[in-house]
């Protein structure tokens, strides 16, 4: 499903219009992307959550060559599956 057709799937489940769905998805991705981006960790419990990690520096290895390489510390979204969302699909 893209997010065309997850907002006709929500139009059709919720009777809201078109256009209200599309605005409240896009407004629900920018909240997400600017709290997480800040480091909020947001929490639809039972569902999804989101949070920012940090990555320490480290040493790795060039799987071509076998040689050490320096890997910087970095920062990456973290995506956490809920569990009345993990039970739902495993058909619990």
């Amino acid at each position: 499903m893209n997010k065309a057709e997850l907002v006709d799937a929500i139009v059709a489940e919720s009777g809201a219009t078109k256009s209200t769905v599309t605005d409240v998805l896009k407004a629900f991705e920018e909240v997400v992307v600017k709290g997480v981006s800040g480091g909020e960790k947001i929490v639809l419990s039972g569902f999804l959550s989101f949070e920012r990690v940090e990555r320490k520096a480290r040493t790795a290895r060039n799987p071509q060559t076998g040689e050490p390489i320096q890997v910087k510390a970095s920062r990456a979204p973290k995506v956490s599956i809920g569990t009345t969302f993990k039970k739902a699909v495993k058909g619990m």
